[in-house]
Parts: C-alpha cells; sequence; structure tokens
C-alpha cells in the first residue's frame, strides 16, 4: 500500500514535471520562429505549412498507436469530433496561415514578442469562461505584458497603435496570437474526455486537410512540390518545425492545460519570446534593437507577476 508521504512525493514530482514540459515547450516555440522565418522566404506559405503539419500527422499517428491511444478514439462522441474539427481549424489551420504569412513579413524575434498577448487574453477568458483566478496584481501583470507587446509591435512607439500606423505584418501575427487564445481554450474544454496526445493528433489531421485543399486552391500544385527542391537548410527548419514545434510543443502544452489549467499553461508563453529573441540573434544573425529589449523585458516581467500572483 502506497503510504501518504510516498503519494505527495510522486504527486509532486508529477507537477515539476509538467512546469519542465512547459519551459521546453517554450524553447521549442521560441525556436520556431526563426525556422518559420527560413521557411517563409523560400517556400510558398500555404505549401510549407501543409509539409510542416503532414509530417507532425505521420509522427503523431505512430505514437499514437505506439502508446495504444488510437483505441480511445472510438469511444469519442459526434459532439467532440465536432468540436475537435473546429479546433483544427483554428488552432491548426488558422494559426499556420497567420504564422507563415506574418513571418514572410516581420524579423523572427519581433514576431516572437508578438505572442506575448497570448497569455493576457487566455487569462481574461479563463477567467471568465471556466472561474480561474483573476485579480489586481495578476491584471496588473497583464497591463504591463501588454504594454510590452505594444511597444515591440509598434518600434518603441505605443502610440501608433491608435493612429493606425502598425504595419501589416503585425496584424498578420495578431490574428496568430488570436487563433492560438482561442485554440487554447477549445482545448481546455475538449481534454476533459480526451487526452493531450489525442487532441493534438485528431486537430492536427483536420488542419492539415483544410491547409492542402487551400494550397491547391491558391498556391497550386507546383507550390506543394516545391519543397522537393528545396535546399537542405529549408528541410532541417521544416524537420524541426514538425516533430520539435508541433509534436512535442503541442503535445507538452496541452499536458498543462489539462494539469495546470488554461491560464497557468498559457503563461508560459512569455518565455517564448526570450528564446525566440535569442535563437533569431544566432541562427539569423538579427539585430536586437532598443525597443525588442525594452518590449521584451516588460512582457516578460508582466508574465513573472501573473505567475507569482497566481502562487
Amino acid at each position: 500500500m502506497t503510504s501518504p508521504a510516498s503519494a505527495l512525493a510522486a504527486a509532486s514530482s508529477a507537477r515539476w514535471s509538467i512546469h519542465l514540459k512547459l519551459v521546453g515547450m517554450a524553447a521549442l516555440w521560441g525556436a520556431s520562429w526563426p525556422s518559420g522565418r527560413v521557411l517563409a522566404q523560400a517556400l510558398p506559405p500555404l505549401a510549407a505549412a501543409s509539409w510542416r503539419f503532414g509530417i507532425a500527422l505521420v509522427l503523431l499517428l505512430a505514437w499514437l498507436v505506439a502508446s495504444g491511444g488510437a483505441a480511445r478514439l472510438r469511444s469519442l462522441s459526434k459532439r467532440q469530433w465536432l468540436g475537435l474539427a473546429a479546433a483544427g481549424a483554428v488552432g491548426v489551420f488558422g494559426y499556420a496561415v497567420f504564422f507563415m504569412l506574418g513571418l514572410s513579413q516581420v524579423a523572427a524575434g519581433r514576431a516572437a514578442l508578438v505572442v506575448t498577448t497570448n497569455p493576457v487574453l487566455t487569462t481574461l477568458i479563463a477567467a471568465w469562461w471556466f472561474g480561474e483566478r483573476l485579480d489586481w496584481k495578476i491584471g496588473a501583470g497583464m497591463a504591463l505584458a501588454t504594454l510590452g507587446a505594444a511597444v515591440v509591435i509598434t518600434h518603441g512607439a505605443p502610440w501608433r497603435l491608435f493612429t493606425g500606423s502598425v504595419g501589416f505584418g503585425e496584424l498578420l501575427l495578431l490574428g496568430c496570437a488570436a487563433c492560438w487564445v482561442a485554440y487554447t481554450l477549445m482545448g481546455r474544454r475538449l481534454l476533459a474526455g480526451i487526452d493531450a496526445l489525442g487532441t493534438t493528433t485528431i486537430t492536427a489531421g483536420f488542419g492539415l486537410v483544410m491547409l492542402l485543399a487551400s494550397a491547391l486552391l491558391f498556391e497550386g500544385p507546383e507550390a506543394l512540390a516545391a519543397p522537393l527542391h528545396a535546399s537542405t537548410q529549408v528541410w532541417s527548419a521544416l524537420a524541426f518545425l514538425a516533430a520539435g514545434a508541433t509534436v512535442l510543443a503541442y503535445a507538452w502544452y496541452f499536458e498543462g492545460v489539462a494539469a495546470l489549467g488554461a491560464g497557468a499553461a498559457a503563461a508560459y508563453i512569455s518565455l517564448v519570446p526570450v528564446f525566440g529573441v535569442l535563437f533569431a540573434a544566432l541562427w539569423l544573425g538579427e539585430q536586437v534593437d532598443a525597443s525588442i529589449l525594452l518590449g521584451g523585458a516588460l512582457a516578460v516581467g508582466g508574465m513573472a507577476a501573473m505567475n507569482l500572483a497566481r502562487r
């Protein structure tokens, strides 16, 4: 019989494991921005996204079968399948389109910092929808993080948000953030009856179908074949986005959502800009200017304040 002390230690270990996975998720997603920038400059956006999620789906299906999770899918209700289809449309198709189009116009380091709006929006809606905690300390952290994101988006002039002078690339990235917030909240509800790996696999499948149809319609068969003639650098970026930033990161993120709640798990996205700016500078030689440093510090500080308030 397991003693109370052993059970407590096991629970603590499992909780630490979730937090470590969320840090790993942030690192993988941070690295996804420079990798996505490489693809966005070399391939048609819809075709690149189709290949990314096509490779990822093969890996996810293999993982699902090996873990015995495929059998559990038979018990899903029609409503759950419809919910997963909607989540795939928003969180895979919508996110991938905005991600690739935005990175074709905005530097990877700056783009990564725009996602600091994700935890803010997620926390606000999760408090209303799921009754997750929200007090003035968390609100102050959100305000600080939002200011940081505004500084980055406007290149150090947040008042430009009210003058209509924000670039189209930044607006696309805000669409990317909105899709991810919706995906997180839909996943929070779906995870009540489906494990994280199953959610990730099924939504990736639905999203891939939509990406392939859109790529054929708007870019043509030649665009879908373009990666076959791409360089080693492009294929390395594609492989990383599929295996690391999609398969592992998505699964780890939804484990965190299921275990900690949508707001708490989304708060780890505050680390994405740190990794994103670092990897963009190291891999792509992107310049780190004062607006990125100041906005990034404000955004990460705001997210840290939100986490401390939750504890």
